[in-house]
């Protein structure tokens, strides 16, 4: 699932989490319904991998919007992900690290997407301002 989870950030802390909660919804019918949601998104504009546009804060922001556990994955690809979708559950929801630590995302790289929605079977955008990726 995309979401458009690029929230301001002040001194490490979301100083305005309407997009968080505009997913909310949606995330609740799909893990109420019994789906493993995996959930993609970015933060900012990094040049490579930089800890400070971690989307750790937002999962565990996102957590408590959801009233449910939110799993983290340290990388959006490769074997970190591919073991955190594994041991995904029904109902559970699981949040990428930051597409946008790979430079391919912004690039739109069609390697880059397959390895991406290898991840998964179905998608769901609900990041209309996103679709352009």
């Amino acid at each position: 699932m995309r979401e458009d989870l690029n929230v301001p950030m002040s001194k490490g802390a979301i100083s305005d989490d309407a997009r968080i909660r505009a997913a909310v919804p949606t995330l609740l019918h799909l893990a109420q319904r019994g789906a493993m949601v995996i959930v993609v998104s970015h933060l900012g504009r990094p040049k490579g991998v930089e800890p400070d546009l971690s989307l750790r804060p937002i999962a565990m922001h996102l957590a408590r919007a959801l009233d449910r556990e939110v799993h983290f994955a340290e990388d959006c690809v490769g074997e970190p992900a591919r073991v955190a979708v594994g041991k995904l559950q029904n109902g559970q929801v699981l949040l990428l690290e930051n597409v946008r630590f790979h430079p391919e995302e912004e690039a739109n790289d069609a390697d880059f997407a397959h390895r991406l929605a290898a991840l998964a079977e179905l998608f769901v955008n609900d990041a209309f301002a996103v679709s352009h990726r």
